[in-house]
């Protein structure tokens, strides 16, 4: 087992208004690299949109978890990637119990071989598969997963 974390922190600025109705929204997600990423909730909820709101963070989550499990098949198999592009989205709405949720998520993968590996539009679907069933926050979500994976002829 692997432990994982992140630390989130959030300040009430001096003076600033904070109230049901109106509160600043931005935050920082760090990393146990050190990395820091300015966060907020989405514009639909008084967020900053130039900050990740923690949906889009899911949904990139979820698409690298995809990718990464996807590169390891390839190379297993042999299969030379030369790019992987996923254009993921998700809706949010109500799930069965009424509450709101990322109730659909959907992966768009894009993946370029090196001609001498491209693989058949079934084995290629097959890796999608099994990356998908691999994939650990694909296993942690509840939301209706799809996959759209593009088929290139070269």
């Amino acid at each position: 087992m692997a432990e994982h974390a992140a630390t989130v922190t959030w300040h009430l600025a001096p003076r600033a208004e904070f109230s049901a109705q109106n509160y600043n929204q931005d935050h920082e997600w760090t990393f146990p690299g050190g990395e820091v990423v300015p966060a907020s909730s989405s514009p639909h909820y008084n967020g900053t949109a130039t900050r990740v709101n923690p949906e889009e963070a899911v949904i990139a989550a979820l698409s690298s978890c995809h990718m990464l499990t996807f590169l390891a098949l390839a190379a297993k198999k042999q299969l030379r990637v030369l790019s992987y592009l996923d254009r993921a989205s998700g809706t949010l709405g109500k799930n069965d119990a009424g509450k709101m949720s990322l109730t659909e998520i959907t992966l768009r993968p894009r993946v370029v071989f090196a001609d001498e590996a491209s693989p058949d539009e079934a084995t290629l679907r097959a890796l999608h598969e099994e990356a998908h069933d691999r994939c650990f926050i694909a296993n942690t979500l509840n939301a209706k997963m799809t996959l759209e994976p593009e088929i290139i002829d070269l």
